[in-house]
């Protein structure tokens, strides 16, 4: 079970948007760790509008912000001489997760060396997946839930994006429309606004 210091401050607001979204939480994990250590979890998710729920899942988290699900792996207590199981696993993972980071937790110069030599020996990509190390437990979280929160938020623009291209592509093709349609002898602006310049517009094609 990873060590926990329990913390007396109140849990960071991450999303000022007031709904954050939904955290799945693999009951493995959970089981895994100190009981003041979920309770800080379920207080920094409520604190910042996420449902948190606990599911079988293969990752330790999976985060569903704006429409876009993001994994995690969180590595609590770093073995320097067992961590092969920890890179086959997140080779697994990255295969079935588009979005995926690594958490890791380094709170000795040990464990960070050992994780440094680890990841160039092994041949990891930069990036792919992302690892992030952090010195303790409650930052590691912290990060979680930026990162989900901060890739929740984009999606949400990159939709909102697309959608007001596609109305201004919309809007250009009726301005088009009603230029053609206002051309014809017969049919002002009020006739195509209206809708009837199709039986006139059909008159004048078929005549």
């Amino acid at each position: 079970m990873a060590n926990f210091r329990a913390s007396c401050r109140d849990p960071p607001n991450v999303s000022s948007s007031g709904s954050g979204g939904v955290c799945m939480m693999r009951n493995a994990w959970r089981d895994k760790q100190h009981p003041s250590f979920i309770n800080f979890i379920s207080s920094f998710l409520n604190a910042n509008s996420f449902l948190l729920n606990f599911v079988p899942i293969a990752p330790d988290f999976i985060f569903n912000c704006g429409g876009l699900s993001v994994a995690f792996v969180f590595v609590t207590n770093w073995d320097c001489n067992s961590y092969l199981p920890t890179y086959s696993r997140v080779h697994k993972l990255k295969e079935q997760f588009a979005n995926l980071y690594i958490v890791v937790t380094l709170p000795t110069r040990e464990q960070n060396d050992s994780f440094v030599r680890s990841y160039f020996k092994l041949g990891m990509k930069l990036g792919r997946p992302t690892f992030v190390p952090v010195k303790d437990l409650e930052m590691g979280f912290e990060k979680i839930v930026k990162i989900a929160h901060a890739r929740g938020v984009c999606k949400r623009q990159d939709v909102a994006s697309k959608s007001r291209a596609e109305r201004k592509r919309l809007v250009q093709g009726m301005d088009v429309f009603l230029r053609v349609i206002t051309s014809i002898p017969g049919i002002d602006n009020h006739d195509a606004d209206s809708g009837d310049c199709y039986d006139q517009f059909n008159k004048y094609d078929n005549a």
